[in-house]
């Protein structure tokens, strides 16, 4: 049967935590309206559909419910996840995904005694600086609870992301989206993801902890980011916010949601920017097909 189906849960420790996905085969059989309804079918924050591989690697088009976007953290590492298991031979260490942004390859290795799957983000870009009373209102926040000593600023890997800074955890938890303010500050603006972020994890093995929401994409909040966090790594080298430049850092996320989450951080400084690896663990929950229907 063609347009296999797998759903992984990705940056996740057991099943029904990280962050869901569904990954479709054979997507050249799909034509995009098909995709795009199959993408709010499942309701997933996105789904990925597996082309034919390529000079630049394995052809992959993102969806959420709402619309095709270029890039994505969880969506890369799970579908690299389900072409090394179950679409190529051999189990390859690298499988490389040829996204909208370009080429991204996602590596396999071992660590904690799991096997971890890494991506390197493309080269971040920094954006605008935006005021702290702006992004309050959108998290329903006091300008006091945003950390004053970093900015709020835009940052891309490929999908823009405004990086938000917060005093304490206890702000963190009490954000609520204001969808009005959220729509006046990205109206105009690539940047549609929100990421807050504190320094006061729950978990004393973890260095940060965050929450990211990208209501104009359909997902009012995402359990694990990977695009954003990656955005959240660039941030953390060029502020020093750990102290260092050089950022080894485990993130929590999801908790919120009953969806915990880690994602591990690599970044640094380098003769061209910053160099950005991001990974976590991929967990199998289920397999099936898509259904024939009308003109299938």
């Amino acid at each position: 049967m063609r347009n296999a189906i797998h759903l992984v849960d990705v940056f996740a420790r057991e099943r029904y935590a990280g962050n869901q996905l569904a990954v479709v085969e054979d997507a050249d059989s799909l034509d995009d309206e098909e995709r795009q309804a199959f993408a709010a079918e499942i309701g997933f924050s996105e789904t990925t559909f597996v082309g034919e591989r390529s000079a630049d690697g394995w052809e992959v088009r993102i969806f959420t419910p709402e619309a095709e976007i270029p890039f994505a953290g969880h969506p890369t590492i799970g579908t690299a996840h389900v072409i090394r298991e179950h679409v190529t031979e051999g189990r390859p260490d690298t499988v490389t995904l040829d996204l909208d942004v370009g080429a991204v390859p996602v590596e396999v290795r071992e660590r904690d005694g799991r096997e971890t799957l890494w991506m390197t983000q493309q080269p971040p870009e920094f954006g605008p600086e935006l005021t702290r009373g702006a992004l309050a209102d959108v998290l329903s926040l006091n300008v006091a609870d945003l950390d004053g000593d970093w900015p709020v600023q835009v940052v891309s890997t490929g999908l823009p992301t405004i990086v938000v800074p917060l005093e304490s955890r206890a702000a963190l938890t009490d954000i609520e989206i204001d969808r009005e303010a959220y729509d006046a500050v990205t109206g105009d603006r690539e940047a549609k993801n929100v990421l807050a972020f504190c320094r006061d994890p729950r978990d004393d093995d973890n260095d940060l902890a965050v929450r990211v929401f990208a209501p104009f994409y359909g997902v009012p909040e995402d359990p694990a980011t990977g695009s954003s966090n990656g955005c959240l790594a660039a941030y953390l080298v060029r502020y020093r916010v750990l102290g260092s430049d050089e950022v080894d850092a485990r993130v929590e996320q999801g908790y919120e949601m009953g969806r915990p989450s880690l994602l591990r951080l690599h970044a640094h400084p380098t003769d061209d920017g910053i160099r950005i690896e991001e990974g976590g663990t991929v967990v199998p929950v289920a397999r099936g097909n898509l259904a024939a229907g009308e003109g299938r």
